[in-house]
């Protein structure tokens, strides 16, 4: 079982304060908001440190393993509700689905007034989790981390620059927009920490490098 089901990393202060702080920011059809702030480079530096390094094995990897999408608000899935946190000026119609706004993808520094052209981003993604450690998780688990709004792990960006990340770790690919690599590492490494996930060995090198800038 993933370590994070024993971890209380969170006061039960915090907790209620970040969900108060979701339900106004819900609720706003105005609201513009981005990834949850990572823990900074020093922490991400620990946390980095006390990961498994282990060879990555994607044998039994499904996409349908990790359930997406689901109910989070009222009518509204977890896609709805990234691009409404993430969007300005969002406006949804009965059915939660956004009808209009605008989009700054932070991986490239473009702009998008079409919910069509915005994807919501897996930080981790899905067969990167299953490489590292998912695999061993039940379905409610890996739903949970494919649903997951409280971390830093979901992002409204372009929808092509999604597609050419892929599965992708940072040893392979960044995003392209320097001044965003450091926010990246550091809330992709919060992420492995938190869920338990380990590291390749390339994986561990390419983190390590990049914080050292952060």
């Amino acid at each position: 079982m993933p370590k994070f089901y024993a971890r209380r990393r969170l006061s039960i202060l915090a907790t209620l304060t970040g969900l108060l702080a979701s339900a106004a920011l819900f609720n706003s059809p105005s609201a513009s908001a981005a990834l949850p702030t990572p823990v900074s480079a020093t922490t991400a530096r620990s946390y980095l440190s006390q990961l498994t390094v282990a060879t990555e094995n994607r044998t039994g990897y499904s996409r349908d393993l990790f359930p997406t999408w689901i109910t989070i608000s009222g009518t509204c899935n977890t896609r709805e509700w990234i691009l409404k946190r993430d969007g300005s000026n969002v406006v949804t119609n009965s059915a939660c689905t956004a009808t209009s706004g605008s989009w700054y993808s932070p991986y490239d520094g473009a702009t998008w007034t079409s919910p069509s052209d915005v994807d919501i981003d897996h930080l981790v993604p899905l067969a990167e989790a299953w490489d590292s450690g998912a695999s061993r998780w039940t379905t409610a688990q890996r739903q949970a981390f494919a649903n997951d709004v409280t971390r830093p792990q979901l992002l409204a960006v372009t929808d092509n620059v999604n597609q050419a990340k892929g599965d992708q770790d940072p040893a392979t690919w960044m995003p392209s927009r320097t001044a965003y690599r450091c926010t990246y590492v550091r809330a992709w490494v919060q992420v492995k920490y938190y869920y338990d996930l380990s590291v390749d060995s390339a994986e561990k090198s390419a983190l390590t490098n990049y914080l050292s800038g952060c």
